[in-house]
């Protein structure tokens, strides 16, 4: 296992400045990741960057669009309708909770110790599951199968490369380790019965109150379904394309 060498709150800083322009120079690529250490930190910073870009454009277009579907169960079937939209509601709060979970075990620590314990005893890639959890309660949001289906297989489309470079990443940096636990943990399915919990943990409260913060952000989805489905109803807005 790797672990940090003592420094000095201005050292520490200074390094992690250092890291940072150093990473402006990375490209990102697997080969880069999958080095471990310094070199390889940066490049999976860079593919997080872009991550994180190509999650903005996403919603950037998902939202015009949206606002022009209409769901196909809103007056044939309000009772369903009505039903998927609390489906969605207890999905976001599972994403939530699930998130400020992960940040519980993994805060901190995230690549610089390979944390086998609580929900990443379960699945490889917690945080990942539980997004795609909360993004399918964001579909359904809009009273739509499809909706749900169509923004959740592109949320996974742009998590898949995210994923496999961190996990070269951690394989570079502990070997053996990872190997075991790779075997042992599925990357994407949870397996409840395998569950290990710490009986002490060192919880960063700054931390888990941002990730608390940045899941809220699902609920967004509520206001902005419940403004759109408005407009339709008073024909501000056309309903272009009915889905499931």
């Amino acid at each position: 296992m790797e672990r940090d060498c003592p420094r000095s709150e201005l050292t520490a800083g200074f390094y992690h400045h250092k890291l940072f322009h150093r990473c402006l120079g990375s490209k990102g690529g697997p080969e880069e990741v999958s080095m471990g250490g310094d070199q390889g930190l940066c490049a999976l910073q860079r593919v997080q960057w872009r991550r994180k870009l190509a999650l903005l454009m996403a919603f950037g277009i998902a939202v015009p669009a949206l606002a022009f579907v209409n769901s196909y169960w809103r007056e044939p079937w309000p009772t369903f309708y009505v039903s998927i939209e609390w489906v969605g509601i207890a999905l976001i709060l599972v994403c939530i909770a699930g998130r400020t979970w992960c940040t519980a075990y993994i805060g901190g620590r995230k690549k610089r110790e390979l944390v086998t314990t609580g929900p990443y005893s379960i699945v490889r890639n917690p945080l990942y599951v539980f997004t795609l959890i909360g993004t399918v309660g964001v579909g359904l949001q809009f009273g739509s199968l499809i909706v749900a289906a169509i923004v959740t297989a592109v949320a996974y489309l742009v998590f898949r490369p995210v994923i496999m470079r961190e996990e070269a990443y951690l394989a570079a940096s502990f070997p053996q380790d990872f190997a075991a636990y790779s075997a042992r943990v599925d990357r994407l399915l949870p397996n409840f019965s395998q569950l290990r919990s710490e009986s002490e943990l060192a919880i960063p409260a700054p931390l888990m109150l941002r990730t608390f913060i940045e899941a809220c952000l699902f609920l967004t989805a509520i206001p902005i379904a419940e403004a759109i489905e408005y407009l339709q109803a008073s024909g501000a807005l056309p309903k272009l394309i009915e889905l499931l």
